[in-house]
């Protein structure tokens, strides 16, 4: 959990509220879990408590990363991390990305589900066989893709993936469907707002969802940002090119530690480990310290 406490938690919700006309600290402390559950407030809460976390983690360990990446919206962490995008022009744009997803159809007409024991070739097969709007959508690691689009077209893939051998075929509780075709019409008005921001080039290179590439140019970052909107999130390719850079450890700094689990089945070999509240800081520290000794 993070503390209001400290000085770098406090001030990043502080600058993250000025932005956003509410009390960010407010709504992931007290609530209602109801609004905090609208993509419009999941997305700057997300951000805002990487970014916390990766600030203390600076603090305490001042040294620069080969790469980052993040995964969907991750991705804007890894930008405000590496230098290319203010923090607060990155909480404007998550929450207008929210926004603008949330109200880019109506409740229930789109779904997401996740796909455990196929192969992600074989779940494109069936979400071209069913027909309608759904693709794979998170290739997240070697037997477990996300699939997104028309709530019947997801239904119908689920039910072919459950007859093709997959071991789960689960829907999300997730109130849009993310990198499919059905958020096409929150491109034009979303590109119109990054270039209404100021990005700079990286000082570290940024792993981008749409690509599974780095990129460092301000120009190529942009229109990643928009593509990945629709575009799948590349992640086992992704960290298949972190590890080719020599990168042998990796730290996943933000709440929860789902992306570690998925990084360890995609590179076994290298080391992975966990920011996910302000107390495991001091002991990532000395486990990478350790490691690469």
């Amino acid at each position: 959990m993070l503390s209001a406490s400290e000085g770098a938690v406090l001030h990043t919700f502080s600058q993250a509220s000025e932005v956003l006309g509410y009390d960010l600290w407010k709504l992931i402390s007290e609530g209602p879990e109801a609004q905090l559950n609208s993509t419009e407030f999941t997305q700057p809460a997300l951000l805002c408590t990487s970014i916390a976390l990766h600030r203390l983690w600076r603090e305490r360990h001042g040294a620069e990363p080969a790469c980052l990446a993040g995964h969907s919206l991750g991705e804007y962490s890894a930008l405000v991390a590496g230098g290319a995008l203010d923090f607060e022009d990155a909480v404007h744009l998550v929450q207008l990305r929210g926004r603008l997803m949330q109200q880019s159809l109506g409740e229930g007409e789109g779904a997401m589900a996740a796909i455990l024991g196929l192969e992600a070739e074989v779940i494109g097969d069936f979400c071209r066989q069913a027909g309608g709007a759904v693709v794979a959508a998170n290739l997240n690691a070697p037997g477990q893709t996300v699939i997104s689009g028309e709530r019947a077209a997801v239904e119908a893939v689920c039910a072919l993936c459950k007859q093709g051998g997959a071991r789960r075929a689960l829907l999300l509780p997730v109130s849009v469907p993310s990198h499919s075709p059905l958020m096409e019409p929150v491109r034009a008005p979303f590109s119109e707002a990054i270039a209404g921001v100021s990005l700079r080039p990286a000082s570290t290179p940024i792993i981008q969802n749409s690509t599974a590439a780095p990129h460092q140019s301000s120009d190529e970052i942009a229109a990643n940002l928009t593509e990945q909107l629709t575009a799948p999130v590349r992640w086992v390719e992704s960290v298949g090119r972190i590890q080719a850079m020599g990168v042998r450890s990796i730290v996943e700094i933000g709440p929860g530690k789902v992306l570690s689990g998925l990084n360890r089945r995609i590179a076994p070999d290298l080391t992975h480990l966990n920011v996910s509240q302000a107390g495991d800081i001091d002991g990532v520290v000395a486990a990478l310290e350790e490691t690469h000794e």
